[in-house]
């Protein structure tokens, strides 16, 4: 009796167990059906891929490899981890002076093109669009074997390889300046006419590599009056940080002389695109960013010197100060909040066992004394002694120094005493705009002294002219387009409202005193040296 009792329950619960199934089944089915629409109403892909932990639209970014890049530079002795990520998901190579390059998206960068923007007018205008010269191979900085392909070895090593082994390895339609890392791809594109092209395709992931990279070693620069930090990149590229020292609102003193004063961070971001602006094209890339001092600087720095000097603050805030001519005491100390600091990145040249580059002595530098002056500021024939003197009594050397007059006038910098050139390319080539911290300090008062090269020489290129005649109309007023620049860097906003306004105010004299020489002169052409010809 009892076994059949258990047999009978068994037999029971199955029924049951199989009724309940049933049951959730036909539950189930109810509900798809009276719920059709219930999927996909967003309108999402169904085959996009999970999300990985990576955020939509930031930079891949591979697992570190050791590596030692043998293309231009020698980096055997640094931290060797690799990070791939110059590009955006999705994004596809584009050219850059012939070459494959990478993407800039609209809207995205420097160089995004936004309706209604006024920085994207001014550079579909003529004046921005004349030709440069057919850039030959004695034109370029460097000349990279187009047969010599590079690329990581799959096995992880540290070694780049090259030739047919490289053939091997690049993916379908790639070449090995894709494998390049965006630095690396702008020093290659440096030649005898630009330091980059107007429509660089590389900008604005250069810009945001600077801004947005780990920081893998802090040291700092040897030299200079006020201190400088060497930043290295997981992809061995390197960064020149200059950290701020002064709020946005403070002006230099008016007793302050000028070798004094101090270096600004923000100035070098704005200078770089005030360049940009005036189709100099001289300064390398500079992008704001926001240095942590614990994490970026201290913990990770082999510079034993620069250790010594962080310190906490009574506030509580991490500090140093390093070692430097000026301002590196406990007195001057850079403190971050409480450790977090402002600083500039700019994008350091090759360097200079590669591409040796020549100092100048700038004929209108002053005399950094408090009380004698030089000699153009007593002798106001002081051009007509420039224009007998190599490397000014011929090609465009005088008009470029010219150039870069007018624009330390309407930053207001008067610390430039010498300026470089790429050896390589002898006297036929353009300056490079280095070191423009002191820029940018006072806004309330002009310095007319600055403008001494052109005032003396009363000279200026036509293309130049008319750029500046450009940026002082309405629709190209040079403070909106420098503002709408400055609004896409990472620190923004990066000038106050005064200081933009001067520029205005600053372009105006620059063109009364191109407007006096050409009253005073016998031809035009004597003043407005023509440099465009039939373009313009």
């Amino acid at each position: 009796m009892r076994r059949r009792l258990q047999t009978l329950f068994q037999r029971k619960f199955k029924v049951s167990l199989l009724f309940l199934l049933l049951l959730a089944l036909l539950v189930h089915l109810a509900m798809d059906l009276a719920l059709p629409a219930a999927r996909g109403p967003c309108g999402c892909d169904a085959k996009a891929p999970k999300a990985s932990g990576v955020p939509s639209g930031n930079p891949v970014l591979a697992g570190p490899k050791k590596l030692s890049l043998r293309i231009l530079q020698d980096f055997s002795g640094s931290n060797g981890s690799l990070e791939k990520g110059s590009q955006l998901q999705g994004a596809r190579p584009q050219a850059r002076d012939g070459k494959p390059g990478v993407r800039h998206q609209r809207g995205e960068g420097n160089a995004g093109r936004t309706e209604g923007s006024k920085l994207a007018a001014l550079f579909e205008h003529p004046l921005y669009n004349i030709p440069v010269p057919e850039v030959t191979e004695k034109d370029k900085l460097f000349v990279v074997n187009p047969v010599e392909k590079f690329s990581l070895r799959s096995s992880g090593s540290d070694e780049w390889v090259s030739s047919s082994k490289a053939e091997t390895l690049l993916p379908t339609g790639k070449t090995a300046y894709d494998t390049y890392p965006t630095w690396l791809k702008f020093h290659v594109g440096i030649n005898r006419y630009e330091l980059y092209p107007r429509r660089d395709p590389l900008m604005p992931t250069l810009l945001r590599d600077l801004a947005t990279q780990r920081i893998v070693s802090s040291v700092q620069k040897s030299g200079g009056t006020q201190l400088k930090l060497i930043m290295m990149f997981p992809n061995y590229g390197q960064a020149l940080f200059k950290p701020m020292k002064q709020t946005r609102d403070q002006e230099t003193p008016i007793d302050f002389f000028y070798f004094s004063d101090f270096e600004r961070h923000n100035a070098e971001i704005a200078a770089f695109h005030l360049d940009r602006i005036l189709d100099f094209r001289r300064i390398p890339p500079v992008s704001g960013r926001l240095v942590n001092i614990t994490k970026e600087i201290r913990d990770i720095t082999t510079d034993k010197k620069l250790a010594k000097t962080f310190f906490i603050s009574p506030a509580g805030n991490v500090c140093f100060y390093g070692e430097c001519s000026y301002y590196c005491s406990t007195e001057h100390a850079l403190c971050g909040k409480p450790d977090r600091l402002e600083g500039s990145m700019a994008a350091l040249l090759p360097d200079k066992t590669l591409a040796k580059r020549r100092s100048w002595r700038s004929p209108w530098r002053r005399s950094y004394h408090k009380s004698k002056k030089a000699e153009w500021e007593l002798n106001p024939n002081y051009c007509a002694q420039v224009r007998e003197t190599p490397p000014y009594d011929r090609g465009h050397r005088l008009l470029d120094l010219i150039d870069m007059a007018v624009l330390d006038f309407l930053m207001g910098n008067m610390d430039r005493h010498h300026y470089e050139t790429f050896e390589k390319f002898g006297n036929d080539t353009f300056l490079l705009h280095l070191d423009n911290g002191r820029g940018f300090g006072t806004h309330s008062r002009d310095e007319p002294s600055i403008l001494a090269p052109l005032r003396q020489c009363c000279s200026i290129k036509k293309s130049t002219y008319l750029r500046l005649r450009l940026l002082a109309t309405q629709p190209y007023r040079l403070s909106d387009l420098l503002r709408e620049a400055l609004a896409t860097d990472p620190l923004a906003p990066i000038l106050t409202e005064p200081h933009l306004r001067a520029l205005d105010r600053r372009l105006g004299k620059v063109l009364a005193t191109v407007g006096r020489c050409l009253a005073g002169a016998a031809r035009r052409d004597e003043v407005v040296v023509d440099d465009v010809g039939s373009w313009v």
